[in-house]
């Protein structure tokens, strides 16, 4: 039992292999208070953490934007890159100049590429699609759309296939019209949960730290991870994880804020964002965690 609350903290995790080189070496049962780690899609984890079910986890930037004055930022971890994710894809069956005009078929899987694609087509392309949900398969998402979202895996198999399709890496777009870096998701906690258990969320956030700093040292164990469920080559995968990053300093705060800036002026968020991260971590009042042997 944590302090302050009647059960252990539960902790949001996305098995996308974007976040591998935060959570791989994660251990909850390492911890030196109770913890429950609860395995979910983006959208889910968002809706979870939203709504108090869970009480720290690695959620879509927007999700984080939505509901902000819910929550604090755990610093200096992030997925976040400066132009190609690999991983955030759109497939075009039409030409670019239907498209921003046509029907996109849209992965419900993570808020924040939705609204990034948003962005990208309204602000950037002076388009209006038209948007639909629909499941990850592409071939079923074009059979009625000028284009499909894909993320994560699904995008990153996707982009593998020979199925002649011009594809946008919406990292890249982004970064080519703004020069900043983009922010897909941040790990967050609920207020209320950092102020009654503080010292279980800073357990977890030095253990995620120890994991990071573990993963880049050493990324072969998360390429090898990859290749063993997912298939490619351990030079594709090298490139993928370098291609990432996962700290948030000032760079990648400063094209998160131009992200919710746009998304407020779209009519997306109804609200002005502002990153707060948790006070405790920021005061630097504990001790840098040790990387376990």
């Amino acid at each position: 039992m944590t302090d302050g609350l009647s059960r252990p903290i539960r902790i949001g995790r996305i098995d996308y292999t974007n976040v591998w080189p935060v959570v791989h070496h994660f251990d909850p049962a390492a911890l030196k208070h109770p913890a429950e780690q609860v395995q979910e899609m983006p959208a889910v984890l968002n809706r979870k953490l939203r709504e108090g079910e869970i009480d720290l986890a690695a959620i879509s930037s927007f999700a984080y934007g939505d509901s902000s004055e819910s929550y604090y930022l755990l610093p200096d971890l992030s997925v976040s890159a400066l132009g190609r994710v690999q991983s955030i894809l759109l497939f075009l069956k039409s030409p670019l100049e239907k498209v921003v005009n046509g029907k996109i078929a849209l992965t419900t899987t993570s808020a924040t590429s939705v609204n990034l694609l948003k962005i990208i087509m309204e602000k950037f392309y002076g388009g209006k699609p038209i948007y639909e949900d629909a499941e990850p398969s592409l071939e079923k998402m074009l059979q009625g759309a000028d284009a499909a979202l894909l993320i994560g895996d699904h995008a990153i198999r996707a982009s593998w296939q020979n199925h002649g399709y011009r594809v946008l890496d919406l990292g890249e777009v982004w970064n080519l019209w703004t020069g900043h870096w983009m922010t897909f998701a941040v790990w967050a906690v609920r207020r209320e949960a950092a102020r009654r258990n503080p010292e279980a969320v800073r357990d977890i956030f030095e253990g995620l730290t120890v994991s990071k700093r573990m993963a880049y040292r050493d990324l072969e164990p998360i390429v090898s991870k990859a290749q063993s469920q997912i298939g490619g080559t351990r030079e594709y995968w090298q490139g993928y994880f370098r291609n990432l990053y996962h700290g948030f300093g000032p760079e990648q705060q400063a094209g998160l804020k131009l992200y919710y800036q746009y998304a407020h002026e779209l009519g997306l968020i109804d609200h002005e964002v502002n990153l707060t991260e948790w006070p405790v971590a920021v005061a630097g009042n504990f001790a840098e965690p040790q990387v376990r042997k």
